[in-house]
């Protein structure tokens, strides 16, 4: 199924990849335009510091619980159709949200927001795989496309920092009705609908177990964060979410409609690109927390400088994820460039790790800052590229949907997991050094946080380390020729579609 078909040809194309940008760009930056404004609706909502964590939580439980049901949806009810929907009901709820006035209506609003983001993000997604079918224009749309997803979390910090400081922190939310708007109304015009030639069909058993799986995970994840890996509540939930994930992955294999094709993750280099959004999101949430903190805490910049002080990693992810897709990627294929990138953020970390708590930004922070933008560029990119390539057009939104899991669930795990380390170095810091202190306790404390910064960095190094060794391993050798180009594949299944009348195509 295709909601392009051939009006998507020519200039018309590049339009509707402005739109899917638009509307990318306002899911990714709603994750951190919060984390800047958060103390002013702490302030004005009269919420506790306990609760605040359910402010982004909320938005990410849902958002991760429902991404393959989403994608599922795109697949089987048509990707304009749940493209608007997802817009206007993300639009509405953020309206919800900016006017809240209590914490209630605020993570009742943040979830719902989730809920639709689940639903507007694959089709998205599966629109750009499906209306770029040629090698070259899809190597251009997908550099562009990661570009976006990849500096969204830079780009909010910097938002959400000026619009919190000129504006108000209900602006945060209030700005979606901008983007949702614009997206909605440019979806409208350029995009057409093609109605299913099958009879759409949902697991429904797979959809309440990888839901339920994810959820479990994530706040299991959020838990860990908070308080620590060994309180009953975190194993709990991460031990059903793994149990509830085994039981979906069995499932899928026996489901005569199954919501995850096996097909759609059995492919080495789809699986490879999985895992390398995977990690690669763990890092990159991971170092934005810290060099959030270790600006505004150490350096004493204030929201607003603290996220332009980011934007060398915009410049540095923009310009990497284009080269990558649209010069490399065609010669050489995905593995060079996700093993390479991985390695060379794997190095910034190590960068980062000689912060001290004296460190000024143009010594310590702006050129690890870059080099961690070109070295994600060279993984993200090519990560969401691969991931849909190949796939039939009716398993698009299954392929989208996984890409945005491993990128969700990798900033759950990569956030508590080291914010976990963080806060442990902390104390072990204070609490060896506290007795022979000659600082007082100021002083100490910026010491303790310049150790907890390197700990982190160091361990996120290491993370990015494995990663290379992960894309090193299951990445296939040259570019992405073995299952004919993407135009060939989309014609053939459509052709196959129309004519056996089956709800899927073997790749």
């Amino acid at each position: 199924m295709s909601d392009v078909g051939t009006s998507g040809a020519g200039g018309r194309r590049w339009l509707i990849l402005g739109v899917i940008g638009i509307a990318q760009l306002m899911v990714v930056l709603d994750v951190t335009v919060m984390n800047i404004a958060l103390p002013s609706a702490q302030r004005a909502l009269h919420f506790t510091t306990a609760d605040r964590q359910w402010v982004v939580t909320a938005y990410t439980l849902a958002f991760g619980s429902l991404l393959l049901l989403g994608g599922r949806l795109a697949d089987l009810l048509g990707r304009k159709v749940t493209f608007l929907t997802g817009l206007a009901g993300f639009a509405g709820v953020s309206a919800v949200g900016g006017a809240s006035v209590n914490f209630a209506m605020l993570i009742s609003a943040r979830a719902c927001q989730g809920a639709f983001a689940a639903l507007l993000v694959p089709s998205a997604l599966s629109l750009l795989t499906t209306t770029f079918t040629e090698p070259k224009d899809r190597s251009k749309a997908f550099g562009v496309y990661g570009a976006v997803a990849a500096a969204g979390g830079a780009i909010g910090l910097l938002l959400g920092g000026a619009l919190t400081e000129y504006l108000s922190w209900r602006w945060t939310l209030y700005i979606n009705l901008f983007f949702a708007g614009l997206a909605f109304l440019g979806g409208a015009v350029l995009l057409e609908r093609q109605p299913s030639r099958v009879t759409p069909k949902l697991d429904i058993p797979g959809v309440l177990l990888v839901s339920s799986g994810v959820f479990c995970l994530v706040y299991g994840f959020s838990n860990a964060a908070t308080h620590n890996w060994h309180t009953p509540s975190t194993l709990g939930f991460l031990i059903a979410g793994t149990a509830l994930l085994v039981a979906f992955a069995f499932w899928q294999s026996r489901a005569a409609h199954p919501l995850l094709p096996p097909r759609v993750v059995l492919d080495r280099n789809r699986g490879g690109a999985y895992a390398s959004m995977f990690i690669a999101s763990a890092g990159l949430f991971g170092t934005f927390l810290f060099l959030t903190y270790y600006m505004q805490q150490t350096l004493g910049y204030s929201p607003v400088v603290a996220g332009v002080a980011s934007l060398p990693f915009v410049g540095g992810i923009a310009v990497a994820a284009n080269l990558s897709t649209i010069v490399l990627m065609p010669r050489v294929g995905p593995k060079p460039l996700v093993t390479a990138g991985m390695l060379a953020a794997a190095g910034a970390m190590t960068w980062f790790a000689q912060l001290g708590a004296h460190t000024a930004y143009a010594n310590g922070v702006l050129g690890p800052l870059i080099l961690t933008g070109a070295g994600l560029g060279l993984v993200i990119a090519p990560s969401i590229n691969t991931g849909t390539f190949g796939v039939a057009p009716q398993d698009a939104g299954a392929a989208s949907a996984t890409v945005t899991v491993g990128q969700q669930l990798g900033a759950s795990v990569g956030t508590s997991l080291l914010n976990t380390i963080f806060a442990s170095a902390v104390s072990s810091y204070i609490a060896a050094h506290a007795a022979s202190a000659v600082t007082g306790r100021p002083g100490l404390l910026g010491l303790a946080l310049a150790h907890g910064y390197d700990a982190a960095f160091w361990w996120t190094a290491a993370i990015f380390g494995g990663g290379a060794i992960v894309a090193g391993i299951l990445f296939r050798r040259g570019p992405l020729v073995g299952q004919g180009t993407p135009g060939r594949q989309a014609a053939a299944a459509t052709e196959t579609v129309a004519e056996s009348g089956s709800q899927s195509l073997s790749n």
